[in-house]
């Protein structure tokens, strides 16, 4: 049992060791040739008002993400609070600082607490939450593909020309190697599922499994189909206005159009989705190539454009980074109190 434990935190420590270190490296990466004086400078003359505003939509998208997430429980038998919806959310995103996608896990897991909602069955609903996420995403990417083409082609030279310059030849063999991997394993599986029925660990994974197939057919039972879409949409203007209304902080940005809005927020987007902690580095790193590349497309100096992206990258990320941290904090005792309460009723 203690070396199970052991074992546990090392890894646990591991992961966060490694995440930290992503981080670290594309941090170095995005301001390698970078002056900080000249960084800090864009910071002294920022407009915080705007990085308030922003940070008003930022919470919003929590808040709509929160009663989403009931209607997607509610075809299971589920009608949860939507305050206890949100703050499950905030503790979610709180635990994504430590361990990249470890949220997800954490936010069932909490729920459970204080709603005795399955882990399994809320788990699949995020994960149904993440494809609705991707194809808001991709609807973005769209929009970012008819109106800032240009800027996208000057991203993609930028990025594969940096790229070119130190990474050697990628070879496909190693693809091949996965592939046969997982043919291998699914041979194997079908082979000797018979026997794997006889051990409980395999009953235990099937019924979570089952959990979250539920969890993930819950869309095609929704009872109130034009709201779940109305309140994506939501999120997705919510993120879209936390990011753009950053650009009037800056009197370098400040100009940006609606148009560059959706490159902005498809870029840092991206930069988001790499496993590191809270996106950092990586996330900076995102928005200095980006928005060179609108500066290189607007015909501007793409050395100051890097210089203002990663100035945005820091006020826009540090933003994320507060609202997650205040929440995530305020999270821990709301969450308590409302396990409490729901103990103090199972009582009853």
């Amino acid at each position: 049992m203690e070396e199970t434990t052991k074992s546990n935190t090392l890894k646990t420590f591991l992961t966060i060791a490694v995440s930290f270190a992503i981080a670290a490296l594309f941090m170095w990466f995005a301001l390698k040739g970078m002056e900080f004086e000249k960084i800090a400078g864009y910071f002294e003359k920022a407009n915080y008002f705007w990085v308030f505003a922003a940070a008003v939509f930022g919470v919003l998208a929590y808040w709509f993400r929160a009663i989403r997430w009931n209607l997607l429980l509610e075809p299971m038998g589920y009608q949860i609070s939507n305050s206890n919806a949100f703050w499950t959310i905030s503790f979610g995103y709180l635990m994504n600082l430590t361990i990249p996608r470890s949220g997800e896990l954490a936010r069932s897991t909490a729920l459970f607490g204080v709603e005795k909602v399955p882990v399994e069955k809320s788990f699949g609903t995020i994960i149904l939450e993440r494809v609705v996420d991707l194809i808001c995403m991709l609807g973005f990417l769209g929009l970012t593909l008819i109106f800032k083409y240009k800027a996208i082609v000057s991203f993609y030279q930028y990025v594969t020309d940096e790229k070119s310059k130190t990474a050697e030849p990628a070879s496909n063999s190693k693809w091949f190697v996965i592939l046969g991997v997982i043919a291998l394993l699914s041979i194997l599986f079908f082979v000797l599922r018979k026997k794997l029925e006889k051990f409980a660990i395999y009953q235990k994974a099937l019924n979570f499994g089952k959990g979250i197939f539920h969890g993930l057919t819950s869309i095609f039972k929704l009872k109130q189909k034009g709201k779940f879409i109305l309140l994506s949409l939501a999120i997705w203007i919510s993120y879209y206005l936390a990011a753009y209304l950053v650009c009037f902080a800056l009197p370098e940005t400040s100009n940006f159009s609606f148009s560059d809005g959706f490159f902005i927020i498809v870029v840092g987007t991206l930069g988001m989705m790499v496993p590191a902690s809270g996106g950092i580095g990586a996330f900076h790193l995102a928005l200095k190539f980006g928005i060179m590349a609108l500066f290189l497309s607007m015909g501007k100096n793409p050395e100051e454009g890097g210089e203002v992206g990663l100035s945005y990258a820091f006020i826009s990320h540090t933003m994320q980074l507060v609202i997650m941290i205040v929440l995530g904090f305020i999270s821990i005792p709301m969450l308590a109190k409302a396990r409490n309460a729901a103990s103090k009723n199972l009582k009853k």
